[in-house]
């Protein structure tokens, strides 16, 4: 992960909004109940009585990319905290509420919401995400024991949290549920290689690599005919209902990133590019009248090819990134 990003996520406290509870006190149960699985499903508590459940406190400013039990507890007032998460690219996020001591009517609250948010930021961006914003935000405060379990809608989601009282606090359960056909994506790793597919729907999808990289297109498939053409101003697609656009910027929002590419037509690659910004977007936009795929490899960028930029470098546009 770049420093930049890691700076980014250490500076999330300043930039969490303080958000208000409702006037009411909730615990789900007990500290001293011996039941871990009170608020499961039956098919999860058998799922998890079989294998062993990953336990580890929960800091004020978090990030797992790992299923198991989290708990919260204040040794002080904690008043602007966040956990990010994360799982693999084929896979939603399912948080379970475990228990929950926190004092709604005090100013506490428990938020999940779907996707990430960094610096006012959203990924997925509000063009790319199914729901309204304020749709992707769950309160616990608010929804109580109506809402028991939440699922995120791709593989990134983050809680915000506030708790006054020395040890009140909160436990959750992370799952990982495989996502046969997933959409916006952030990915965890600075090398890989993915295949973006949307089958006959009208929605926007984007793959965020969160490094400065080479990415390398060998396969497109659009509803029309052969080509790739670089961006220009005022120039796109032509008003084309499919197409691809790699995008780059230094913050998490596709839609306040840089247009740098337009790929308009389907084609077998390879294509590359060099792109040298702190986060790199492969984004596609469907009409749902075709099947539309995408086949790209991605690499970190060496701090040589940073220094000394070659070939088919856009590497310019994010200098104040680098």
């Amino acid at each position: 992960m770049s420093p930049s990003f890691k700076l980014q996520c250490h500076l999330i406290l300043i930039f969490l909004v303080a958000l208000r509870g409702e006037s009411r006190y909730l615990e789900l149960r007990e500290k001293g109940d011996p039941d871990p699985f009170l608020l499961f499903s039956a098919n999860l508590k058998r799922e998890l009585a079989g294998e062993q459940l990953y336990h580890r406190a929960l800091r004020c400013l978090d990030m797992l990319s790992l299923q198991g039990q989290f708990t919260f507890t204040a040794d002080q007032p904690q008043l602007h905290c966040a956990a990010f998460f994360i799982s693999e690219p084929e896979e939603f996020i399912t948080i379970y509420y475990d228990l929950v001591s926190i004092d709604c009517q005090g100013g506490d609250f428990l938020k999940v919401f779907d996707g990430w948010i960094l610096k006012g930021e959203k990924f997925p961006s509000s063009q790319d995400h199914p729901l309204p914003t304020t749709e992707r935000y769950i309160d616990f405060c608010e929804s109580g024991l109506s809402r028991r379990s939440i699922r995120s809608s791709q593989n990134v989601a983050m809680i915000f949290f506030r708790v006054h009282e020395p040890g009140n606090g909160f436990t959750l359960t992370i799952r990982r549920d495989p996502n046969l056909f997933p959409c916006n994506v952030i990915s965890q790793t600075p090398n890989g290689k993915f295949t973006l597919v949307v089958p006959h729907q009208h929605r926007n999808c984007s793959f965020s690599i969160i490094y400065p990289v080479v990415i390398k297109i060998s396969d497109l498939t659009l509803g029309h005919l052969n080509g790739l053409q670089l961006k220009k101003p005022s120039a796109g697609c032509g008003g084309k209902g499919d197409f691809v656009e790699l995008l780059g910027g230094t913050g998490l929002d596709p839609s306040k990133m840089m247009p740098l590419a337009d790929l308009c037509y389907p084609f077998q690659g390879p294509a590359q590019m060099k792109i040298g910004c702190d986060n790199t977007v492969v984004r596609m936009v469907s009409s749902g009248k075709n099947i539309n795929r995408v086949t790209f490899e991605y690499r970190q960028l060496e701090p040589y090819e940073l220094e000394n930029p070659n070939g088919n470098s856009i590497q310019e546009f994010c200098l104040s990134g680098l």
